[in-house]
């Protein structure tokens, strides 16, 4: 995600890139025809340049509103995410108390079990994080989890729901230990849920991509229009047609390609939802909570970009 302090404009310039060059090109190459070679059909002010805009802004207008709600919808599952990895971790460590255990064995394995429950909990967001990404999820959970369980993931396909399912089974067994009573287990089984919601709530984003008609369509119709508006303005404007006509054509452009980057939020682009700061966040406050003060520190922006 990008967040820059302030307006970057030879950023904005090559958001665009090599369409904004052609269109000064194919600007120079009208007004050259139409001004020196005296090809006066080149140019037509019969051109309805105002009437195409209108339309083509509301095309353009309705794709990336659909594309920022994805993208919006996205960020909001995240959040979910995290507060229910903080109400999770936050149960695990009131519930699992050593003050009702007897047995000094006993209360040895409750404290670890805490311990490997809000583990799985961080191991979860980081795998959930690369998996959505298409990347390798292993380096980022491996020293989270016990090595046998590791080595056992291996198979999985869906890394994060096997270790919200072992997650699942370590709760089960502290119940039927008695460390925890139904309502306590309940409650934490709600978490449970309600993180598998939001991962299927991402993964149904990530795996439905926009209809490619909200592509195809609204780029088609923009570079036509690109291509008409020196046509349309070189009659009135004569030498300045490519400074009126870049600057058209450049927001049209840029409107065209913010609708296409927003349309998957986990693409492992700069215009994502920045998952890995969501991910440390939720990392360094786990480990808070488990009174832990060695602490990986916040990801920070890297040229202007959040990850």
């Amino acid at each position: 995600m990008i967040v820059p302090k302030a307006a970057n404009l030879p950023r904005m310039i090559q958001y665009v890139g090599l369409p904004l060059l052609a269109l000064v090109v194919w600007d120079v190459c009208i007004v050259v025809a139409y001004k020196v070679l005296h090809w006066e059909w080149v140019g037509s002010r019969n051109v309805p340049l105002a009437l195409y805009g209108s339309a083509i802004g509301i095309i353009v207008g309705f794709r990336n509103n659909s594309a920022y709600a994805r993208w919006w919808e996205a960020r909001g599952l995240w959040g979910q995410i995290v507060n229910n990895s903080r109400s999770f971790a936050r149960q695990v460590f009131s519930t699992l108390r050593p003050d009702h255990i007897e047995s000094e064995h006993d209360e040895d394995e409750l404290l670890t079990t805490r311990h490997t429950l809000i583990y799985h909990q961080i191991a979860y967001v980081h795998a959930l994080r690369q998996q959505l990404r298409g990347l390798d999820p292993f380096p980022e959970i491996h020293g989270l989890i016990p090595e046998a369980e590791y080595q056992s993931l291996a198979l999985q396909k869906n890394v994060a729901l096997a270790l919200q399912r072992n997650m699942g089974t370590i709760v089960r067994n502290a119940r039927q230990r008695g460390w925890i009573d139904n309502l306590e287990w309940q409650a934490m089984d709600k978490n449970l849920d309600d993180l598998a919601d939001a991962q299927g709530g991402t993964e149904r984003i990530k795996n439905t991509p926009m209809p490619k008609q909200y592509d195809f369509f609204p780029m088609l119709f923009v570079q036509i229009y690109c291509i008409l508006l020196p046509i349309g303005m070189v009659e009135q404007l004569g030498w300045f047609t490519p400074l009126g006509s870049t600057l058209v054509g450049f927001m049209f452009l840029t409107l065209d390609k913010i609708g296409r980057d927003l349309e998957d939020p986990f693409d492992n682009e700069i215009y994502d939802v920045p998952l890995t700061s969501i991910t440390r966040t939720i990392e360094i406050n786990l480990r808070q909570i488990l009174g832990e003060t060695e602490l990986p520190p916040p990801v920070t922006p890297e040229r202007g970009v959040l990850w």
